[in-house]
């Protein structure tokens, strides 16, 4: 569970660098792919807590 939990904490960084460098970038194609990045890695963090949550439920059970 741990290691889910790092990786989860990863991908939220990974999110708000992504957003941060596309609000900043002056270059238009650079920041629609910062923020497609950040788009991306947002849905692999509500992946990652729907599993993670799933695994929690499993185990108490």
């Amino acid at each position: 569970m741990k290691d889910l939990l790092n990786r989860l904490q990863k991908l939220k960084d990974d999110a708000e660098d992504c957003a941060l460098i596309s609000r900043l970038a002056t270059d238009l194609h650079k920041r629609k792919a910062f923020a497609k990045l950040a788009e991306d890695y947002r849905a692999m963090i509500a992946t990652l807590e729907t599993s993670i949550e799933e695994a929690r439920r499993d185990t108490s059970a």
